[in-house]
């Protein structure tokens, strides 16, 4: 057993990839701090055109590491993770001489956006489903990709070309939004709902228990269909 070498190697892990990762969740956080300025700016550049007050249209802070986007029947939440993740190996991104020539650009923090029905929230209801719109990730050097559904998985795919602007995080804002009011909530299968307890059926009108979603189910083929 070569104890100094393996003492030798856990520094040396320590002082270069325990500091990446590091260095791209600060990075991480900057840029998430900047979404949030951008959701405000959004809210603020379109609020004075949305005048049916029933229409729910409005930004909250919920932190350091989530923000919340009301946009009529839906909710957009906005969520930092806590952790650093590297591309998968079988990404396309990790093929390129970009990350080829330096592993350590495949190390990304990651923003997810999830969209629920603004009722669940508004009535408290944690059965409700939601579904993941789509995800952004940030490299050390503000490389940045998206994964998501409909447009939102091809608009920026050019890892190794795409740098991340406040301006692009607004358009992304913006077409985050657009892809959540176009997806409907359908009716759930007549078998899914058929049954239904007393107690369920006693707090409908407070909290309810019966699940709702915007895709009761879902599948992610499924929605790839629906999005075509």
């Amino acid at each position: 057993m070569n104890v100094k070498k393996e003492r030798e190697t856990l520094l040396n892990m320590l002082k270069t990839k325990s500091s990446l990762k590091q260095d791209v969740f600060q990075n991480t956080q900057h840029w998430f701090a900047v979404l949030k300025e951008e959701l405000e700016k959004c809210i603020a550049s379109l609020s004075d055109q949305v005048t049916d007050r029933r229409i729910r249209f409005r930004y909250n802070d919920q932190g350091a590491a989530e923000a919340q986007l009301y946009l009529g029947s839906d909710i957009l939440i906005f969520h930092m993770h806590s952790n650093v993740f590297r591309l998968a190996p079988t990404d396309y991104a990790t093929q390129t001489s970009y990350v080829q020539n330096d592993p350590s650009n495949a190390y990304c923090g990651v923003i997810n956006i999830y969209n629920f029905l603004a009722d669940s929230y508004q009535y408290n209801r944690p059965n409700d489903t939601g579904y993941l719109i789509c995800r952004i990730f940030i490299n050390k050097e503000n490389r940045f990709k998206v994964e998501g559904r409909g447009k939102l998985d091809y608009l920026y795919k050019n890892f190794i070309n795409q740098k991340l602007t406040a301006d692009i995080l607004h358009e992304i804002i913006l077409n985050i939004g657009i892809h959540a009011l176009d997806f409907d909530l359908l009716t759930p299968p007549y078998e899914a709902v058929s049954q239904v307890s007393v107690g369920e059926l006693q707090e409908l009108s407070s909290n309810t228990r019966l699940k709702t979603g915007k895709r009761l189910g879902f599948q992610f083929q499924a929605d790839t269909n629906l999005d075509a």
